[in-house]
């Protein structure tokens, strides 16, 4: 029978969950032959995978905002590696290796009951490998079309009570070819990242987990607004990670967990700007009025003025006269360049302690208590630093009180500084009618907390060393200013679903069939733009449909796997439909062959995404070669295929060529 660990923190078979839960284990993902974690995720029923350009990966569950993934929880060994600050998960900079993942496990549906607000829609728990289990050395080299350059290297070592596992990498590539008009795209990434597990076996079935890394990598930016030059993002990311565990007694057990960690993004540039547009009276203006504002430095009829208004329109237009002239019927004006920023740290600490109890044989009881503090750090984005202090307490009961009936409910409750208290609840009830099948019906409620920048924004630009001078000065600020307007409240989703789940143990065949409605209300929605920044909590989003998923070991030497989903989404706002598909899934089979040849073959398909159609072939052949004791080679040949001809998410993320080869080469020793 398959088990479970996401859930609800209890380690379950999959027929006693309460809700549905996707395993990506580790021979899965070796023979997808996928090269990070969001193509994975394309192997879960009514995930949705889009790119706003080759380093810049929005994954969600069911859809909502094509730009920003902010309301999918993301977890690496119980780390939570969504960005505090500005609210989403950077997946190109998480410092880990595919090489190093044991299972991925994707909670889907709302799941802040046991893992806190933004694990509002789904749970994506990253597992990787005990050092235990990883001893010895690898190496690995990818090579491939669109500049496609990997190196893994890991040693796993024993010292004393203690394993531990080194692992570094780096890797590099060119993101999407062309531009929509045909032009090259500049979108690429490279990074090189480090890690280090370790756990000790205490006295007293005690144990000790520690982890540290690092990555550093930078992220290509296309040229966009304010006339940038080189706008590549510097990434920068830090953490640390303990973890203890002990038996109290055969039925108590207590953990303790703590981390830390940094994101640092740095961003600098050459910037080219009329000079009008750094006029102090038109920031002023723009406060009041910012459509007044903006069709005058457009040159467009302004209309009446207030009193307050009036002074400043002269003042601006002022400047306007003395830098700004009519050249064959267009508006042209002096410029100033000169250099601008856009820098962020932020930083989260998280302590955590952990009680699971089973007083009897049918009864257990899952409860914690938490602590975060957030420090987001930004001149650009937040006018200078917000932190934000929050607490949690959270408890999940299981409950066998019949034979054939299990009981799953459970609580969280949450306070922080910046959006208050709320509570989570989820009940669910699992009907096993026979031993390896059962029913469930389950009700949840969660909710997604507005991040620091919804919230406590003040954006603006600064242009530095700008030449010629503004107002007498080297140093002048963009008349734009976005602010948040402070009064936020969460996101809320009440969802409720009908399950199955099956496991034929003489079959080897294991599959969960989904119907499910979902309703978000208080949808944060809007764009966040610059120049138009106006966030509320007036959308709103329904979700219902079905979802399926099969595994079948169909032989000792094949195996298949089919999802499907169907999803109908009706919102609002129309921003929160363009990532929809209705209809999505994927097709794979693996299957050995004889002298250690192995073959696989994927399919993944979607009707649209943000109205583009997806649907691609991967294809896997792979050598094992035993070359000494305790020493192996892989070679492996992976071939991409599109079978469409259109872009992925937007109409700027083109291929020159719809295939894609890659090679790699592992060592084992």
């Amino acid at each position: 029978m398959p088990e479970v660990l996401t859930a609800t923190r209890l380690r379950q078979p999959s027929t006693e969950v309460p809700g549905s839960v996707t395993v990506l284990d580790r021979e899965l993902i070796r023979a997808s032959g996928a090269r990070s974690i969001p193509e994975l995720l394309r192997l879960v029923p009514g995930m949705k995978v889009g790119y706003r350009n080759g380093n810049q990966v929005n994954v969600n569950y069911h859809g909502t905002s094509i730009t920003e993934a902010r309301r999918m929880q993301v977890l690496v060994d119980g780390r939570s590696v969504y960005r505090p600050g500005l609210a989403s998960v950077d997946w190109v900079d998480i410092p880990l290796a595919i090489e190093d993942i044991e299972r991925i496990e994707v909670f889907r549906g709302p799941n802040t009951v046991t893992y806190g607000a933004n694990a509002l829609q789904a749970v994506v728990n990253v597992i990787t490998r005990n050092p235990q289990d990883s001893l010895g050395t690898r190496s690995k080299v990818t090579v491939g079309e669109r500049g496609v350059r990997e190196f893994y290297g890991s040693h796993g070592f024993t010292a004393g009570n203690a394993s531990l596992r080194l692992s570094l990498g780096s890797r590099q590539f060119d993101g999407f070819d062309e531009l929509a008009d045909g032009s090259n795209y500049h979108n690429g990434s490279h990074a090189e990242y480090f890690t280090l597990n370790a756990l000790h076996n205490l006295a007293g079935e005690q144990t000790l987990e520690w982890q540290v890394g690092a990555k550093q990598g930078e992220n290509e930016r296309p040229t966009e607004d304010f006339g940038l030059s080189d706008p590549d993002v510097e990434a920068e990311d830090y953490f640390g990670l303990m973890r203890w565990k002990g038996a109290v007694s055969t039925s108590h057990e207590l953990q303790v967990q703590g981390y830390i960690q940094q994101q640092n993004r740095s961003q600098d540039w050459h910037t080219r700007v009329p000079i009008p547009l750094f006029d102090p009276s038109l920031g002023k203006l723009y406060q009041l009025n910012p459509a007044m504002a903006n069709a005058l430095v457009n040159n467009q009829p302004i209309g009446p003025q207030t009193p307050e208004e009036a002074p400043l329109v002269t003042n601006v237009l002022a400047t306007v006269g003395a830098n700004c002239m009519s050249v064959n019927g267009k508006f042209v004006c002096k410029e100033s360049t000169g250099t601008t920023q856009a820098r962020t740290h932020e930083r989260r600490t998280d302590v955590e302690l952990q009680d699971t109890w089973r007083p009897v044989e049918n009864f257990s009881l899952v409860s914690g208590l938490g602590a975060r503090h957030d420090r987001a750090d930004s001149q650009t984005f937040l006018g200078g630093t917000v932190s934000n202090d929050s607490w949690r307490a959270f408890s999940n009961a299981e409950w066998r009180f019949a034979p054939n009936w299990l009981l799953n409910a459970g609580g969280m409750f949450e306070h922080d500084e910046l959006s208050g208290s709320n509570f989570s609840p989820r009940i669910a009830l699992n009907w096993l009618f026979v031993p390896e099948q059962s029913l469930r019906a389950v009700y949840s409620e969660a909710v997604r907390r507005p991040d620091m920048f919804e919230q406590n924004a003040v954006w603006s630009y600064q242009g530095r060393n700008m030449s010629p001078l503004i107002s007498g000065s080297s140093t002048a600020s963009y008349y734009q200013v976005a602010r948040a307007p402070g009064d936020l409240e969460p996101e809320h989703i009440h969802a409720s679903e009908l399950g199955w789940n099956a496991y034929w143990s003489t079959w080897q065949l294991s599959s969960d069939i989904r119907l499910f409605y979902e309703e978000l209300h208080k949808q944060i929605s809007e764009p966040l733009r610059l120049d138009n920044f106006n966030p509320s909590n007036a959308n709103q989003s329904r979700f219902h449909g079905a979802e399926g998923q099969l595994d079948w070991q169909a032989s000792p030497r094949d195996r298949l796997r089919l999802t499907y989903a169907y999803v109908d989404n009706t919102a609002s706002d129309k921003i929160d439909r363009r990532l929809t598909a209705r209809h999505s899934g994927s097709a794979g089979w693996m299957h050995e062959w004889n002298h250690d040849w192995h073959t696989s073959v994927f399919y993944y398909g979607a009707d649209q995404l943000n109205e583009y159609p997806f649907a691609r072939t991967d294809w896997r052949l792979a050598k094992r070669f035993q070359l000494a004791h305790e020493q192996r080679l892989e070679i492996a040949l992976m071939w991409q295929l599109r079978l469409d001809d259109e872009p992925l998410t937007w109409a700027e993320n083109n291929q020159r060529s719809r295939s894609q080869w890659l090679l790699s080469a592992e060592l084992d020793f």
